[in-house]
């Protein structure tokens, strides 16, 4: 009795080493299996330069979750180098990766986004307006595939004629540059003319498509005798801003942007 007892007893626990070994072989294997990284494409209408604070300030937030660049989370930069042309084949080619999420940094690169993708999660960044270009059904439901941030820039650029105006009383002719036929723009030259017509200064457009654009608008604001100057968003006038100031500084002509 005593050895069949005892041999029972080997065989349990030799069962239990087994199972245990199983189990442990098991775990070491899925241990082994690689983790999924999630993959974010990051679209950018300018160029790494002047977009490099608000890249760093995304870094930080990330890291903030628990996010670290290259171990937890990967990004795929794309950079239209303030050429809104580029911005749709960025796009394409971020969503032939087969990316998780697409980060846009204003209104030219969600579009191009919103365009290339109706399934991957797109949240936006400092959109103008993000209800007037259609991205989004309202700031309080978004509806589809769009999400993110609003800066009010058309409020804004209401309120800088009346800086412009309290700097400088005595302006009364004020140039508009940037990218006037930008959807997004709309709003915002509506909330500028408000603003113009109640302090009765005159406006005149200069549209900035292109950077080739900045130099001849700077002469036409000259020619039409602009007291000041006021830059609206856009990729082309925050990629060149160092050259927009230069102009300004050489027609001596008071700027806000």
């Amino acid at each position: 009795m005593g050895m069949k007892h005892d041999a029972t007893g080997r065989r349990k626990t030799f069962c239990f080493a087994l199972c245990a070994l199983l189990v442990a072989l098991g775990l070491s294997a899925e241990a082994q299996q690689p983790k999924k990284v999630p993959r974010v494409g990051l679209l950018i209408a300018s160029s790494p330069s002047p977009a490099s604070p608000r890249i760093e300030a995304f870094l930080q937030g990330l890291r903030e979750l628990d996010y670290v660049e290259g171990k937890d989370i990967a990004i795929e930069y794309r950079y239209a180098e303030g050429n809104p042309d580029r911005l749709p084949a960025l796009a394409a080619e971020l969503v032939s990766l087969k990316i998780d999420i697409i980060v846009t940094g204003g209104s030219s690169p969600t579009r191009a986004a919103k365009e290339a993708t109706v399934t991957i999660p797109i949240v936006m960044t400092q959109d103008i307006d993000p209800v007037g270009s259609g991205f989004v059904a309202s700031l309080a439901r978004p509806g589809g595939n769009i999400t993110g941030l609003s800066n009010f820039a058309p409020e804004l650029s209401g309120k800088r004629i009346e800086l412009l105006k309290e700097i400088v009383p005595k302006i009364s002719r004020v140039a508009v540059l940037g990218a006037l036929s930008l959807p997004a723009n709309a709003q915002a030259l509506k909330e500028v003319k408000a603003a113009a017509e109640a302090l009765r200064v005159k406006l005149q457009h200069l549209d900035i498509q292109n950077p080739t654009d900045i130099e001849s608008a700077f002469r036409a604001a000259s020619k039409g005798r602009a007291e000041a100057a006021l830059a609206l968003p856009g990729a082309v006038l925050i990629s060149h801003r160092t050259q927009i100031a230069g102009f300004a500084a050489k027609n001596r002509l008071p700027t806000i942007y």
